[in-house]
């Protein structure tokens, strides 16, 4: 049995290693070609995130820590249907403030999420989840 590892271990430490010449470079994008030139950004997708973080940076300016009904409220303000709004919980379940508040703003394919942390807010894009929904369980 010994010998069959030593064999195997002998034979992994042959093993040649490629040689640096054989590392091709980078080919260098053309212009025409680029994923920046080619991509643009869904108009609707542009609107929503621009009210979704004017909305929350509004919000925060006079309540850092909103709670859950005066975010949603706030976003429909702004002209996002009521539908396609979600927004996660304001509390924890013993009762005490959550680190994180997030809503979402589902428009078209796109998810258009906001976060809330002390004071601050991110707002990014990602697409919608497979259920036709921006986050993962039924606290919407």
């Amino acid at each position: 049995m010994s010998l069959v590892i030593a064999a195997a271990l002998t034979v992994s430490a042959c093993t040649p290693t490629p040689a640096p010449s054989a590392v091709q470079p980078a080919a260098t994008p053309s212009s025409s070609a680029s994923p920046q030139a080619t991509s643009t950004v869904d108009p609707a997708v542009a609107a929503t995130t621009s009210a979704v973080e004017s909305t929350l940076k509004t919000l925060v300016a006079g309540n850092p820590k909103p709670d859950r009904e005066t975010l949603r409220a706030a976003l429909v303000s702004a002209g996002i249907p009521n539908a396609n709004v979600e927004v996660s919980v304001s509390r924890t379940p013993t009762g005490l403030d959550v680190d994180a508040m997030e809503a979402a703003a589902l428009t078209g394919d796109s998810c258009v999420m906001g976060q809330i942390r002390d004071g601050g807010v991110v707002v990014t894009v990602l697409p919608v989840l497979a259920t036709g929904k921006c986050f993962v369980g039924d606290a919407r």
